[in-house]
């Protein structure tokens, strides 16, 4: 500490690289979205550098940059700095009519291979959530509804367990007012989120029984099976595809997207991948100049059953590490 301190580069980087990830998916849940979670933990980075003189060692290393990290983000969602929602842009062809249209049009999805250190650190005891369930697309949907304050407030409290009075010290407020916030976002995500207490648990994460469900969504999709695709998802399944904000609710409605997509006459593959601890894959399409990326799905799964499926563009692919395009066959 000493060293980095009185400008040491190296010994800052020895100090702050251990809770770097798990800052970064901090940004994430506050934000939803990767590429400003990447801008907030570059922000944060630069605010400990400069700022660590004053560190005095009253709170933790950890809970000092939780503070930063949480400022930086409330300071990013108070200047309304979000990606406009994107229209329909393929000329001539026009999708079956949306349910609704939605409103977190920024949304981005997290690769699983980022979490790795990130979500299983110890959290403090107040924590309510699992770490899997609160990275989920979900429940970082439901996040950004929230007012910037109450939004803090409940991650800093439920998801990552810190007392009252240490987030009331990061916020520069009093407990009384963190304890009205955190009730005021309890109720709000309550509203906003799935009721989960009926609904089957999804399979395990890369146990036999997802597998199962994730082989028949590639043989279904790829074949343009509309009939065995429709046969895997649940009753009430929703479709969303941000940054645009078509969103299509129920069976019948999303049937009727799928089919329309599978009209299209071009074969896709489908690459494997993980994100927000979900399956997902790189959709590809063989046209008449290669097969290209056309975006990204993450499901969710609910028993055996999908029950959202997430559609993302192709601008995601790389923070995946998967191409924009696929070799041909020769």
């Amino acid at each position: 500490m000493s060293r980095a301190q009185t400008g040491d580069g190296e010994a800052f980087r020895a100090l702050t690289e251990p809770h770097r990830r798990e800052l970064q998916v901090h940004c994430y849940r506050m934000l939803g979205s990767f590429q400003d979670a990447e801008d907030a933990l570059q922000d944060t980075m630069l605010a400990a550098w400069r700022g660590l003189q004053r560190f005095d060692g009253r709170a933790s290393l950890r809970t000092w940059l939780y503070r930063i990290a949480t400022n930086r983000c409330l300071d990013a969602l108070r200047s309304a700095r979000r990606r406009p929602a994107k229209q329909w842009d393929i000329p001539g062809i026009e999708p079956p009519e949306p349910t609704r249209l939605g409103e977190i049009h920024w949304l981005e999805p997290y690769p699983d291979a980022l979490l790795d250190g990130a979500i299983s650190v110890p959290l403090g005891p107040e924590a309510r959530y699992e770490q899997t369930e609160s990275i989920s697309l979900a429940f970082v949907t439901a996040l950004q509804i929230l007012p910037p304050r109450q939004l803090a407030v409940l991650i800093l409290r439920d998801v990552l367990g810190f007392h009252a009075n240490e987030v009331a010290d990061m916020l520069d407020t009093t407990v009384e007012s963190v304890k009205s916030a955190l009730k005021r976002a309890r109720a709000g995500m309550q509203r906003r989120l799935p009721v989960t207490t009926a609904r089957e648990q999804p399979p395990a994460s890369d146990s036999p029984a997802e597998d199962a469900i994730v082989a028949k969504f590639v043989s279904a999709y790829e074949s343009a099976d509309i009939d065995a695709l429709v046969a895997l998802l649940t009753d009430d399944v929703f479709m969303s595809m941000p940054p645009m904000p078509l969103e299509y609710q129920g069976l019948d409605s999303v049937a009727r997207f799928f089919a329309f997509i599978f009209g299209s006459a071009q074969r896709s593959e489908l690459v494997p991948t993980r994100a927000n601890s979900q399956p997902a894959f790189g959709v590809y399409r063989h046209t008449p100049t290669g097969i290209h990326g056309s975006g990204l799905f993450v499901l969710t799964l609910t028993g055996d059953r999908i029950s959202a499926i997430t559609r993302f563009e192709n601008t995601v692919l790389p923070i995946f590490g998967l191409p924009q395009s696929l070799p041909s066959a020769q």
